[in-house]
């Protein structure tokens, strides 16, 4: 996949890290763009409108948290994709950033390899989310998903989704009546595998059941091993 004209923005206080990403991202063909000064970030990234965000937590004055909300609330950046790197690794925080609307959460130290591999995936969900063919319409109960305008509308009314929430639900959909691991939603939703992540996809489904308002219950929780939509 050609990722030569996909922009990354990244944001983080310490300069020597804001570096180091950028320089690999770079040589992988990416256009990467760098702030350490994280009071500037919407001016920025409304005027840069990348196709991610990479951000730090813990920054002076105002923090990742805070930023991604920001991002999620604003009109030309919600539908962004936010990838948080940070030193906090406690599952509360992890469980944080997800409910935040973040994409993905690395780690500090991170592996400079592994960063650059779940940016591609990130990346490859987004723009396969714009260009699918054919397209067409799930439908089940009042939730319908329009894939030609990747959009989400509950008893008629639009619904705000991000990319991975999108594609989450659509793969349910498509699977209904059938029980879905968290590790199956892992790797077909998220591209990788892991032992530690699976509380990812809770923190998804509780966002989704969210949007799905009287809805919510097509999605169904199978006790210790995943979910499944069901008609009813």
């Amino acid at each position: 996949m050609d990722y030569s004209n996909s922009k990354i923005l990244v944001v983080d206080d310490e300069e020597d890290v804001t570096d180091l990403i950028s320089y690999h991202l770079e040589a992988e063909g990416l256009n990467v763009e760098t702030i350490n000064d994280p009071s500037l970030i919407l001016g920025a990234g409304r005027d840069f409108m990348p196709d991610l965000f990479i951000l730090d937590i813990m920054m002076p004055g105002i923090d990742g948290i805070q930023i991604c909300r920001m991002i999620r609330a604003d009109s030309k950046l919600k539908n962004v994709p936010v990838v948080f790197l940070t030193a906090k690794s406690e599952d509360d925080d992890k469980i944080l950033g997800w409910e935040t609307g973040a994409d993905d959460y690395i780690c500090k130290p991170f592996n400079i390899k592994e960063l650059v591999l779940r940016i591609k995936a990130i990346l490859k969900r987004s723009k396969q989310g714009g260009h699918e063919s054919p397209a067409n319409t799930l439908s089940i109960r009042g939730v319908h998903l329009d894939e030609d305008q990747y959009l989400l509308e509950v008893e008629g009314k639009r619904v705000e989704l991000t990319a991975t929430e999108f594609k989450l639900l659509r793969l349910l959909i498509e699977r209904k009546g059938k029980v879905q691991t968290r590790e199956n939603l892992l790797m077909s939703v998220w591209h990788y595998e892991s032992d530690t992540e699976t509380r990812t996809v809770d923190t998804h489904i509780r966002r989704l059941r969210e949007k799905l308002g009287s809805q919510s219950d097509i999605i169904e929780t199978i006790r210790g091993v995943g979910y499944k939509v069901v008609e009813s």
